[in-house]
């Protein structure tokens, strides 16, 4: 913990998922960029440049967030969530991975605080430099009928998914901060039945 005003601040690390530059910026893989940016849309700050990723921090309700988007691409997403995670000393328990997932229901918002990757390779390399499955992760749901799962994940999002995703922008900002406020368990009771 850290001290701001006499007060102790927990420190929290939520990482979106996605890869770097303009080719993937609309692509169904970047959704985890996707949901950070709008929260700094939302509550008015930036990402910076830095080692392995892009950075930003932001106080909220005496909480030290800082949320982080991956440079490494996502195949090699846990190289980033590990350094920034030592580098702030962010206990495991406070970390949230966002990412798609091709095997939920579009739409469909599902918070665990353990399980398996459902052969997402970022999640894989995250689990594989960590040492451990046992994190917070939101996956939103993509899922569609496609021939080849890499031309899908990688294919750029049609109008009619981009309104239904933004639908559910605000619900997956609501599940986000109240994981930094009220912890892991409380928040999948208060979300996950309505969002199945």
């Amino acid at each position: 913990m850290i001290m701001r005003n006499n007060v102790k601040m927990d420190k929290f690390l939520i990482i979106g998922l996605g890869n770097p530059g303009n080719l993937y910026k609309k692509t169904r893989h970047n959704l985890g960029y996707f949901i950070l940016d709008k929260i700094s849309e939302k509550y008015l700050f930036s990402f910076y440049k830095k080692k392995l990723g892009f950075l930003s921090e932001f106080i909220f309700y005496e909480k030290r967030i800082f949320f982080l988007k991956p440079s490494t691409y996502v195949n090699e997403s846990g190289l980033s969530v590990k350094y920034w995670m030592n580098k702030k000393k962010i206990l495991l328990k406070n970390i949230l991975i966002i990412s798609d997932d091709i095997y939920l229901n579009f739409g469909s918002l599902r918070l665990r605080g353990k399980g398996g990757n459902g052969g997402h390779n970022g999640l894989k390399s995250i689990e594989k430099e960590l040492k451990s499955s046992h994190y917070a992760r939101l996956r939103f749901g993509i899922k569609n009928d496609f021939s080849k799962k890499i031309d899908y994940v990688l294919g750029i999002w049609k109008e009619n998914e981009l309104k239904d995703i933004l639908n559910k922008l605000e619900i997956s900002i609501n599940i986000i901060f109240s994981f930094i406020l009220n912890g892991l368990q409380k928040t999948m009771n208060l979300f996950n039945k309505k969002n199945l």
